[in-house]
């Protein structure tokens, strides 16, 4: 018999644990576990850790499961409760336990619930068994030494990684599935009320309007692709803001374990021999391979990626102003083009990748909050939430982690002028501005009273003066920007990497 646990804060790629489990076992208990710890207080800030909308998506992807296991002749068990004393409590029950497996995780918390299995294994002994499952890259097969001969900045990592290492195949299923053993009750599916949640309401303008699931992952990978080709366009409209299909939105079902990195991988490769290979597919790899990236800092670095000093020890004077983060979380501050990502991120619990950027670079530069307060916030809101890349990235925009550039700062102004020239973004977002016309939106505080006016805004009163103002801002006042339309990458923008890395003369394969 094989008791299999799952990933107490994700599903991950479950299909190793089942495929090493089918070949072992007489029975197999798939199982979930509501860990009550992923949804008290983060650990700074005591924001709540799991979100309406993340949630939401997560009870969708346990439903999802259980349905496909369904399907195969097994079934998913869910409890609620600590995984290490969820387990126990089913060896005590069955009595005859062979093995426990699931896969390994990077950071404390997951780490610290893995020794709390393998003690409770122990106890009973009981096998455990673990995989490494949820990045591109196995990481045995990384070439390098030890993971503490990981290259600090990314470039380095993906050069040498790329040139020596191999994507391990994905495993296939098996069409039918070892039983539950007799007497496993599969257990309720909790609800949002469970959790002292209600479920979020649906906006109609949110780029991500999706149901959580392996079956809608695979969904949209196939729209993505095959039907649509939008992934042979992908690097000229990743810079989006408006609409599901600027942009891949893998990363949700990456997050929750419903897609693994490497099935997409042999979609890419597949698509490339069969349609098209031009940066574009590349640019999806790429950015599977910084999510690698951010996976192994945190095996190298461990807890210091949590760190208010970060990865590179270094002392900035943070403020902890509630006040100012207030306004910033509210998407209050005055500044138009941060203040409409941060209203998508809290009435959707999605915003894109260009508005992290932005809003992360405000919150610490322009702010110079603590960084944390930020994290901790998109822990609490992202449907997409991951907890190396989230802190990975962070740490990045606060310039004390994997960032090989000093000082390196987003101008606002600039960045909404560049990929929201028309105003369109932000007028759907921050209402209040929707009658003022162009890319002058992005700087009302520039206008005269009688345009203000005229545009039914009084700032102050119906929108905010900006909360601080950066000099750089005003080189971009009453410029015209180069195109209209939220999707559009800057000229000057268009052979960078992710910011800056990737380099235009690459050979595609």
């Amino acid at each position: 018999m094989c008791l299999w646990s799952g990933a107490p804060v994700c599903l991950c790629p479950w299909q190793h644990v089942l495929h090493w489990a089918h070949s072992h076992a007489d029975y197999i208990i798939p199982l979930y576990c509501f860990d009550p710890r992923h949804y008290m207080g983060t650990y700074c800030f005591s924001f709540p850790k799991t979100g309406p909308h993340r949630l939401k998506l997560l009870l969708e992807s346990v439903q999802d499961l259980r349905e496909t296991l369904k399907k195969k002749g097994s079934n998913l068990v869910v409890r609620k409760g600590k995984p290490e004393d969820v387990v126990c409590d089913l060896i005590t029950q069955l009595g005859s336990v062979a093995a426990v497996a699931f896969h390994e995780e990077a950071t404390r918390e997951e780490l610290d619930v893995e020794s709390g299995l393998q003690q409770a294994c122990s106890q009973h002994g009981v096998k455990v068994q673990t995989f490494w499952a949820s990045t591109l890259y196995h990481r045995d097969d990384l070439p390098f030494k030890h993971i503490s001969r990981l290259p600090d900045v990314y470039t380095q990592f993906r050069k040498v990684v790329e040139s020596q290492a191999t994507v391990r195949p994905t495993v296939p299923m098996a069409d039918q599935l070892k039983p539950l053993p007799p007497g496993i009750e599969e257990g309720n599916i909790p609800t949002a009320e469970d959790f002292g949640q209600k479920d979020p309401l649906t906006d109609p303008r949110s780029a991500f309007p999706c149901s959580g699931g392996e079956t809608q992952a695979l969904m949209r990978l196939q729209h993505y692709f095959w039907d649509t080709n939008l992934v042979a366009s992908y690097k000229e409209t990743r810079n989006g803001l408006i609409g599901m299909d600027y942009s891949t939105k893998f990363a949700t079902w990456l997050a929750l374990g419903c897609i693994s990195p490497r099935y997409i991988y042999e979609q890419i490769q597949k698509y490339e021999k069969e349609r098209t290979a031009n940066q574009s597919t590349y640019w999806v790899l790429f950015e599977l391979l910084w999510r690698d990236y951010f996976r192994f800092v945190a095996l190298k670095f461990g807890s210091r990626i949590f760190y208010l000093r970060g990865l590179q020890d270094k002392e900035v004077a943070w403020k902890k102003d509630p006040k100012l983060f207030d306004a910033w979380k509210e998407g209050r501050k005055g500044v138009p083009f941060v203040d409409a990502n941060m209203r998508e991120l809290a009435a959707t619990g999605f915003m894109s990748n260009r508005g992290r950027q932005n809003v992360a670079s405000f919150l610490t530069k322009d702010l110079g909050l603590d960084w944390r307060m930020g994290a901790e916030w998109f822990e609490y809101l992202l449907v997409d939430y991951d907890v190396c890349s989230n802190y990975g990235n962070w740490l990045y925009s606060a310039g004390i982690g994997n960032d090989p550039r000093e000082n390196r700062k987003f101008n606002m102004i600039k960045q909404g002028l560049d990929y929201d020239g028309s105003g369109d973004y932000v007028r759907l977002w921050v209402s209040e501005l929707q009658c003022i016309k162009g890319g002058n939106i992005h700087t009302p505080w520039a206008l005269s009273s009688a345009a203000l006016s005229h545009a039914g805004v009084t700032l102050g009163e119906t929108y905010p003066p900006p909360v601080v103002m950066a000099r750089e801002w005003s080189r971009h006042v009453n410029q015209k920007p180069e195109k209209k339309g939220p999707s559009h990458t800057p000229k000057q923008h268009k052979n960078r990497g992710v910011d800056f890395y990737f380099s235009r003369n690459k050979e595609m394969s």
